[in-house]
Formats: C-alpha cells, sequence, structure tokens
C-alpha cells in the first residue's frame, strides 16, 4: 500500500468518528476550514522550489547534538522533510514510509532528515514509536521552516480548537508563537541547489518516498 493509501484510510476513518479519536463532525469542520483558508493563501506557492538555493541551517537532534546542513552535503545529496510534530499522525505515517525508503536513500549517497518544530523530548518520541534511523531536528520558532517558505500561523479559531483539545502545541515546541511548517519534502544537491520541493498545505497529502529515488539517481550520476 502506498503512503498515500494508507493516508486516505486514515483519514475517511478519522472524519467517519471512528475510534480511538471519535471526533465529532463540528471538529472535522473546523479542521477542513482551516486548511481551505491555508489552500486559498496561496502560501505554498511562495514557499522554495526546484532550482532554488536551499538555506544552510544547524539544528539540534533528540540528544543535543549540532547536525548542520553543509556537512551532510558533503557526503552526497540530503532530503529533507518538514512534518509537524509527533502528535500528527499523518506525519508519522510520513516518517515510518521514509524509514522504509532509507536503505535506498542511503545507496544513492544520500542522507535522510526530518525537521520539525518540537522539542528534543518530543523528538526522541518521534524516533522511538516511528523506530527511526535517521536524524530527527528541532527547529525551535520554525525558524528554519521559514527560510523554506514553510511557516505559518494558525488561525484564532483552530488555536482554540487545539486547546480545547488538549493539542498544546506551545508545550510540544517551546515556543508560544502557534506556528506550524506546511508539510515540505525537499531533496538537494551537493552544489546546495534545490533539485525537487513539493509542499502541501493540505497535511493530509504528502509525497511518495519512492518519488525521490530517480532525482537521486540523476544526482549521483552527475556528481
Amino acid at each position: 500500500m502506498t503512503l498515500q493509501a494508507k493516508l486516505d484510510a486514515f483519514k475517511a476513518d478519522f472524519q467517519a468518528g471512528k475510534p480511538p479519536y471519535n471526533v465529532p463532525p463540528s471538529v472535522i469542520a473546523t479542521m477542513q476550514r482551516a486548511t481551505a483558508e491555508l489552500i486559498a493563501s496561496g502560501a505554498a506557492a511562495r514557499a522554495l522550489k526546484a532550482g532554488d538555493r536551499a538555506p544552510a541551517f544547524t539544528l539540534d537532534d533528540p540528544d543535543g547534538r549540532s547536525i548542520a546542513s553543509a556537512d551532510l552535503l558533503a557526503q552526497g545529496s540530503l532530503v529533507i522533510s518538514f512534518y509537524r510534530g509527533v502528535w500528527c499522525p499523518y506525519c508519522n505515517m510520513e516518517l515510518q514510509s521514509l524509514q522504509e525508503v532509507l536503505p535506498e536513500f542511503r545507496k544513492l549517497g544520500a542522507s535522510l532528515v526530518a525537521i520539525s518544530p518540537q522539542n528534543g523530548a518530543n523528538s526522541r518520541k518521534s524516533v522511538r514509536q516511528n523506530g527511526l534511523a535517521f536524524p530527527i531536528l528541532s527547529d525551535p520558532h520554525n525558524t528554519v521552516a521559514a527560510a523554506f517558505g514553510l511557516r505559518f500561523a494558525l488561525p484564532d479559531y483552530l488555536v482554540d480548537l487545539y486547546k480545547s483539545l488538549k493539542n498544546d502545541l506551545p508545550a510540544f515546541n517551546g515556543d508560544e508563537s502557534w506556528t506550524l511548517p506546511m508539510p515540505g519534502r525537499f531533496v538537494i544537491g551537493q552544489d546546495g541547489t534545490i533539485l525537487y520541493a513539493e509542499v502541501n498545505p493540505d497535511y493530509t497529502r504528502r509525497p511518495e518516498p519512492e518519488d525521490m529515488l530517480p532525482v537521486l539517481r540523476r544526482a549521483l550520476v552527475a556528481a
């Protein structure tokens, strides 16, 4: 089953109010409204695209070790996945799918990192719950996400909903701003050029990890 098929199946159950979430229709409607407004805002069109220069960054892994994009690119191409946090089931399914394809990435000389605004403790939870063997990096205040054009502020009505659901983003992230990244996947070549970019304001839609492989093969041949 493809990643998107898994996401679609989960979404269907979630929106039908099935256990374990048992979400009422009013909550679903609020979430759909927020997604529709983010799509209509055109924010995704303003994110970095293939051909753009990727911002350099240095972020901490869950153990406090600094990971620099320049060091990863010195070894080969770099795949980056921006995700919302361990509290997001769609993100967890994406991370699991990336883990399944990780050996293929490595065969092609590429590194993989995932970036979210959550703090180190929640990044450790991401690694543990999803059985990950690649770095999960914390992006305080969504600073790197903003450099890639992904950061957005949640509307007040969605903040109120998250609070009612005990989805306390300031506690998850150590940041009072109530901002998140749009999910984004990037492949960066060794010269720092973005070779692939997929950004979707609908967090239930994610590209397949296998979609990166042709790009990585071309980058390896060109190296």
